[in-house]
């Protein structure tokens, strides 16, 4: 937690008691269904709380904003960002039922009254939402074409609707590869994080 409170000083008692209890959570199920690998849960707060909160480094929701979380596996980036921005409405979803039945189960521990888990491929959601967010679950192409359509064309934040995407390694060629008409940001996250896990991170912004 001191990694959170480092680049977050500002959390309410609320908050860091909601984050504090994330770790013997995921501890505990991670235990049971692998959701995050062993090797990972020695680091959660650098590699999964943090890397998901870097999409609250670059964006501050505004109330009532909707996001869409595609490929959550057990809760990332959806419930951290969810408890920095309880004035946002999050839907979480995967295809991998015994994920979801987790992310229910932390819904519920945690006391998100924001944040609504479903068991659905992307495909299946036919709804829009201003942004749609995830952790590297495919190719930037093959996501683009998943989630697309959910894209609600007149948004309400500073910055415009569109995809907020959590990739490691060569992003370039993978945008170079999208449509010329969309509008791609790669925002390094070292320029967020002094860590040397994050040098090699980006968050992509689609739109």
């Amino acid at each position: 937690m001191d990694l959170i409170h480092k680049y977050f000083p500002e959390l309410t008692s609320r908050q860091e008691e909601q984050l504090r209890a994330m770790l013997p959570f995921y501890t505990d199920w991670n235990s049971k269904i692998n959701l995050i690998s062993r090797k990972d849960m020695e680091h959660f707060y650098e590699r999964h709380v943090l890397h998901s909160l870097s999409i609250a480094r670059y964006i501050s929701f505004k109330p009532k904003t909707t996001i869409l979380d595609v490929g959550t596996g057990g809760g990332f980036p959806g419930i951290p960002l969810a408890i920095l921005a309880p004035q946002a409405d999050f839907l979480l979803t995967d295809s991998i039922g015994k994920k979801i039945m987790v992310v229910k189960q932390a819904v519920q521990e945690l006391g998100l009254n924001n944040v609504t888990a479903i068991n659905k491929r992307a495909e299946e959601i036919k709804y829009p939402f201003d942004f749609i967010i995830s952790r590297a679950v495919t190719n930037l192409p093959e996501f683009l074409t998943w989630t697309q359509k959910n894209i609600r064309r007149h948004g309400i934040n500073q910055k415009p609707n569109g995809i907020l995407y959590l990739k490691g390694g060569d992003v370039g060629s993978e945008l170079d590869v999208l449509p010329k008409k969309l509008i791609k940001i790669a925002q390094p996250l070292s320029e967020y994080y002094s860590e040397p896990w994050f040098e090699s991170k980006y968050l992509i912004h689609l739109y």
